[in-house]
């Protein structure tokens, strides 16, 4: 119980600093989080809210990286293990075979075992870019503004179209900016039909 309160208590302090940031126009600019082993930048004018995770009813005859639905506020949601889908996609750090990196070992479901011990949190897209989906990521990693990073890696060739920058940290860690928008429209993304 502790554990989710910790969780909960987090994603209100980054609920409170995200609205923070985007009403003072501080030079932050990324919700960072973890998924597969992997560091990810999501740009906060694309992102939506942030929650605690929701049981999913799978939706039969979809992709393997389209977990099903859930009920976020009161609205059908469609929730996507976003380790998977980048895998699929051949997205750089992700393994060729769709399974999550970390050896996240999925269910008799299908499932990400992460995910059902509730640590892993749901990332809304915004609401500005008309898309109900959520996306699972392991961990949040709090916000991240340019400052935070020491150099930038132009995104790999032949990568997704949704993958931008590489951006590195000082202690050398890479952290993959992924283009909320662009990956909205990515037809892929958009066909979750098997």
């Amino acid at each position: 119980m502790s554990n989710r309160q910790t969780l909960r208590d987090l994603q209100t302090r980054l609920a409170a600093r995200l609205q923070a940031a985007r009403t003072e126009g501080a030079s932050v600019a990324w919700l960072a989080a973890e998924a597969g082993g992997q560091s990810y930048l999501f740009p906060l004018s694309q992102a939506g809210e942030i929650f605690p995770w929701t049981p999913v009813q799978p939706v039969p005859y979809t992709q393997p990286w389209f977990l099903g639905v859930a009920n976020l506020r009161g609205g059908l949601c469609g929730v996507v293990d976003f380790i998977r889908f980048a895998a699929e996609q051949g997205a750089a750090g992700t393994p060729a075979d769709g399974q999550p990196a970390d050896a996240g070992a999925l269910s008799a479901s299908g499932q990400r075992a992460d995910a059902l011990t509730g640590e892993a949190s749901l990332l809304s897209f915004n609401a500005a870019l008309d898309v109900q989906c959520a996306l699972v990521v392991d961990k949040l990693a709090g916000l991240r503004g340019g400052e935070a990073f020491v150099s930038v890696r132009p995104p790999a060739e032949g990568g997704p179209a949704w993958l931008g920058h590489v951006y590195v940290d000082a202690q050398g860690g890479a952290w993959q900016e992924v283009d909320l928008q662009v990956l909205a429209q990515h037809p892929f993304f958009l066909s979750i039909s098997s």
